[in-house]
């Protein structure tokens, strides 16, 4: 690619971001030198100008095989050959494979899945099967969880600034304390379901006490709620355990999932929940919930090669192995240059650095993006570096992503001392 081709892309890219996408978000990427991404394979992701970037943003969680993972990519070249989207008048065998090898890799007895979209549509079908399982319409959620934009799935989620200009939300939601049990004998009385991240992602990589959800489970089977496990970030091997909740070994009523379910290759997301509370919603109402093109046949090839590449290349323990390295290097960092880390903190391959003050971020992730590793904000706790790679990355690759970290740290820190 020839340098003004190079430069005609970056140009026709931020115009029409300015005109077309997304004007205000235009303006901060130009400003924070964002490049123009052209291809990506495994951890690396390429520029327009040839420029290469260990990518530690991974798609927010869902990169876990990587980019293009060549597996999958042939599972859904060999699907497209012959159908691509459900017709949803007859059978559809692919949506029943990958619906039976979920079942067969979730928790306990969670069996029956509804396959959509994304993780945003995943949790407005557990909110829905939860009212309609309980007959009752509370819906109990933490402060600073994450569970997705859209109407039911922003009511349960906790952040202010997302949630104001769309008031009034879902009528009946509470908000609790995360990682906090004792709260919940009150709260979950008469409610619905109690939705949770086993690890807070957006609300700045919140790890709770071990135990912590084994006493969720117990709370709402006293109260009678539904216990909904929100494993679209956590879930499929990011925190170092198949599903985040196995950390505690408890088996939710209800389990979302999207981001990494197929791979990183095309749009998926499900949820699964144990027999009996899907017949209690939906036994007598078979299309009561349903989507036009949840469950498409190339989406399900991808989720079903993905979910056989998870446990065959084993990533769950690579994420585990590789999540502790990273997390005792951030924290070494962090030891270093105490004025600009506050805490750093993990599961898996899910770490997030605490900064001491917000706009510190704004020196670290573009020095970061100038050293070729790419890293982002939490999105309910912009103090929050987030460090969350492709489950497939190496050893040498987190040093070199450490490597990175400690050069934007060291960058702040003598910025700081310039103030």
């Amino acid at each position: 690619m020839t340098r003004g081709t190079q430069e005609d892309l970056a140009t026709e890219a931020f115009e029409n971001y300015k005109n077309f996408v997304n004007p205000p978000l235009a303006r901060v990427m130009k400003l924070s030198g964002s490049p123009v991404e052209v291809r990506a394979s495994g951890t690396t992701i390429w520029d327009q100008n040839g420029k290469a970037y260990l990518d530690f943003a991974g798609g927010y969680g869902v990169f876990t095989l990587g980019h293009s993972h060549p597996r999958v990519i042939a599972a859904v070249r060999e699907q497209m050959e012959s159908m691509s989207l459900s017709g949803k008048t007859m059978f559809n065998v692919v949506l029943g494979r990958a619906a039976k090898r979920l079942a067969e890799l979730a928790p306990g007895d969670l069996q029956l899945s509804f396959w959509c979209n994304s993780g945003t549509e995943a949790v407005e079908g557990a909110i829905k099967l939860a009212r309609a399982a309980t007959g009752r319409a509370m819906i109990v959620a933490t402060h600073d969880a994450y569970h997705g934009k859209t109407y039911g799935a922003l009511s349960v989620s906790g952040r202010e600034a997302f949630q104001t200009p769309f008031r009034p939300l879902l009528a009946d939601v509470e908000h609790v304390p995360f990682g906090d049990a004792a709260v919940l004998e009150e709260a979950l009385r008469d409610a619905a379901a109690f939705i949770v991240e086993p690890v807070q992602g957006e609300g700045g990589v919140n790890v709770p006490p071990a135990g912590y959800l084994r006493a969720v489970r117990e709370a709402c089977d006293r109260a009678g709620a539904l216990f909904i496990a929100d494993e679209v970030q956590t879930g499929l091997g990011r925190c170092g355990y198949l599903f985040g909740c196995n950390r505690d070994e408890v088996v939710p009523d209800l389990m979302t999932l999207a981001k990494g379910l197929s791979g990183g290759i095309i749009p998926v997301g499900a949820f699964i929940a144990r027999p009996d509370v899907w017949n209690r919603a939906y036994a007598k109402q078979p299309l009561v919930h349903t989507s036009t093109f949840g469950g498409s046949e190339i989406a399900c090839a991808a989720a079903l090669a993905a979910m056989e590449v998870l446990v065959d290349e084993g990533l769950v323990e690579n994420a585990r192995e590789r999540g502790a390295q990273l997390l005792e290097g951030v924290r070494a960092i962090a030891a270093e240059y105490p004025s600009v880390i506050a805490q750093a903190r993990g599961l898996g391959l899910l770490v997030g650095a605490e900064l001491a003050h917000e706009g510190y971020g704004g020196w670290i992730i573009p020095e970061m993006l100038k050293a070729g590793v790419t890293a982002a904000w939490t999105l309910n706790m912009q103090r929050v570096i987030r460090l969350e790679p492709p489950l497939v990355v190496t050893a040498a690759e987190v040093e070199r992503a450490l490597a990175a970290l400690r050069a934007g740290v060291a960058t702040a820190a003598e910025k700081l001392g310039r103030l």
